[in-house]
């Protein structure tokens, strides 16, 4: 679901990056209102988590993969304003290091991972925890939250990639961005995540989140060494297991590179040609692309990807909550 730069024209990421504008602000706002100092770094740990989550890669038949995300395991741990904020910062991280998503389609990403799936995921959890009773309401409410949650988000970067066609030719009528219109885009973005990756996503978030209530139910103010140790130890383990999202061979729809895109097969054919903007688009070099270091094996550099991930993204948010003034109760 990471949309790469050049699959989507630059009007159609200015405007998606605009609409990300007004919504980050309100999300800032609200989570220096609402989320007191000590629970800042448990912003880092769901980032981390969403982070590893996106690079357990799952394979589908016909060669395409994908992945959790998280966002509605972060909603229902510290709230969609809250989730919103530590999505978007974990896909700058994977964005700017990794090459894991585009820089000029960085609003477009977060308006799909970071707004739209926590947003729809918490609302409709929050919906469904009013009907649901008994030991298990929660687990269930948001274990459905978040299937509808990824496949909201699915079906948003699937309009993003199926309008291209219809919006931006040259004069021979060749698309100049992502070619396949929302006849083969909705399908084939909607049926990896209506059955296997939103499956994932309900899996991934539902066991997080049992986790984090019986290992660590302090973890929400994040007051004693004991009670994160935890929650450090799950996050050390999926580090050490990542290298399992090497096993899925192929590329995620929508994500071939230049070098591919015209041997794509759809339809019973292949493209044949790559569109002109992809082609003349942005070219932005990252310093560990696809989560490799240069001269290590490919599952070692993959670990030491996700170590330095999940580090840098629990380091900001301590940076963060360290420049936030803790709230005096006088009572």
């Amino acid at each position: 679901m990471h949309i790469p730069d050049n699959y989507l024209s630059p009007s159609t990421c200015a405007v998606l990056g605009t609409a990300m504008v007004p919504v980050w602000a309100v999300s800032v706002k609200k989570v220096k209102a609402e989320i007191p100092k000590e629970k800042i770094p448990l912003l880092g740990i769901g980032a981390a988590f969403s982070f590893l989550g996106m690079m357990f890669n799952i394979p589908l038949p016909g060669g395409t993969t994908g992945h959790a995300v998280g966002g509605t395991l972060i909603a229902a741990l510290c709230g969609p304003y809250a989730a919103c904020i530590s999505v978007t910062i974990a896909l700058l991280v994977q964005a700017l290091l990794f090459g894991d998503g585009g820089i000029l389609a960085f609003g477009a990403n977060c308006f799909n991972m970071a707004f739209v799936l926590p947003f729809v995921g918490y609302m409709v959890a929050q919906v469904l925890k009013h009907y649901l009773k008994g030991k298990h309401a929660d687990s269930i409410a948001y274990g459905i939250g978040a299937y509808f949650g990824i496949n909201a988000a699915a079906l948003c970067a699937a309009i993003e990639f199926g309008v291209q066609p219809l919006l931006f030719t040259d004069a021979a009528g060749k698309a100049l961005y992502c070619p396949y219109p929302l006849g083969v885009a909705v399908p084939a973005m909607m049926i990896g995540h209506l059955t296997v990756f939103g499956a994932a996503e309900v899996i991934f978030t539902v066991a997080v989140l049992a986790f984090m209530k019986k290992a660590a139910p302090d973890t929400a103010y994040v007051k004693k060494s004991h009670a994160v140790r935890p929650v450090y130890l799950l996050l050390t383990a999926l580090i050490v297991l990542t290298p399992l999202g090497l096993l899925a061979t192929g590329t995620a729809w929508g994500e071939w590179g230049m070098d591919e895109i015209a041997e794509v097969v759809s339809g019973g054919k292949a493209l044949g040609y790559t569109p002109a903007g992809m082609a003349d688009g942005m070219d932005f070099s990252a310093l560990f692309p696809d989560y490799t270091v240069a001269g290590m094996p490919e599952w070692l550099g993959y670990i030491l990807s996700a170590v330095i991930g999940a580090a840098l993204v629990i380091i900001i948010f301590k940076l963060i909550g360290s420049f936030k003034k803790s709230k005096v109760d006088f009572d």
